[in-house]
């Protein structure tokens, strides 16, 4: 099975002193995901968390709810030169009577791993409606303070990142700040899948009450993600884009942006951040 992380000579300069050692880097392989034994992407991801990864994807194509919506899902043989299972094809097996969708106008195979929407054919259909509507009435609220403490352990968190520096991560916090998972991935869209996918293995959908933290930017797909997940909180470490504002305001998710330290942006929702009586 793939690798998460592989090693590869470098030249290394360091003060006008060159040298050669091996370095760690961080492993990328296709994988495709099948529905029903048809194709229906292929994303290029760090190899783990495979099943969720595809389970994960599914919800946010508006496909999955349940953990009861699947009947199987299994690796497909993909063939290596040596006869062996390359383990970068995964197929999701529907439990009977849940609707297969009619994907084949919708979506082009092929997704990145920088973004996981690229393939669709326009915005009309990455609106899908959410399984688990109504997340605008989700009561939760998050001290400023609390959120400002979340990049920090979601970093002491990061296992393969410091070995490699090359991996995205994201985080599902409870509204107390506990950690209840953190998956990495070099698409920052699959580490979400991920984690939404695992939440969906283990019948802990919809994710009320929680907070989804990403390392680096908040798409329009990573907002759809958390609102398919019935995810009332989301926030990054970067910048979002106008169109993840634009969903968040719609749909009644919090969004938070440039959460580093105690200095943050919040562009929707900020009826959920509580902040210190003294700052008003």
């Amino acid at each position: 099975m793939g690798r998460v992380t592989e090693r590869r000579r470098v030249v290394r300069i360091r003060g006008g002193v060159v040298g050669t050692r091996p370095d760690t880097l961080v492993a990328e392989e296709p994988l495709e995901i099948r529905l029903n034994g048809k194709p229906l992407a292929i994303t290029m991801r760090t190899p783990g968390d495979d099943f969720a990864l595809a389970a994960g994807f599914l919800v946010s194509e508006g496909v999955l709810a349940h953990a009861s919506d699947i009947r199987a899902v299994t690796y497909c043989d993909g063939q290596t030169e040596d006869g062996g299972n390359t383990y970068n094809i995964v197929n999701v097996q529907l439990a009977p009577g849940v609707p297969v969708p009619d994907i084949t106008l919708e979506r082009n195979v092929y997704t990145t791993s920088s973004c996981g929407l690229c393939g669709k054919a326009s915005l009309d259909a990455v609106r899908t409606a959410s399984r688990f509507p109504g997340i605008g009435a989700d009561p939760v609220r998050i001290p400023a303070g609390l959120l400002a403490e979340l990049p920090e352990r979601l970093r002491a968190a990061q296992k393969v990142f410091d070995r490699t520096g090359g991996l995205h991560a994201a985080g599902l916090f409870t509204a107390a700040g506990e950690l209840v998972d953190v998956r990495e991935d070099v698409g920052r869209h699959n580490a979400v899948d991920k984690i939404i996918g695992r939440a969906l293995r283990e019948g802990r959908l919809p994710l009320a009450g929680a907070v989804l933290l990403v390392s680096g930017r908040a798409s329009f797909e990573l907002a759809q993600k958390a609102v398919m997940a019935g995810i009332p909180v989301l926030a990054a470490v970067s910048a979002p884009s106008s169109l993840a504002v634009d969903l968040a305001v719609e749909s009644g998710l919090t969004l938070v942006g440039f959460l580093r330290g105690p200095n943050m942006n919040v562009y929707a929702g900020e009826e959920r951040i509580t902040l210190p009586a003294d700052q008003g």
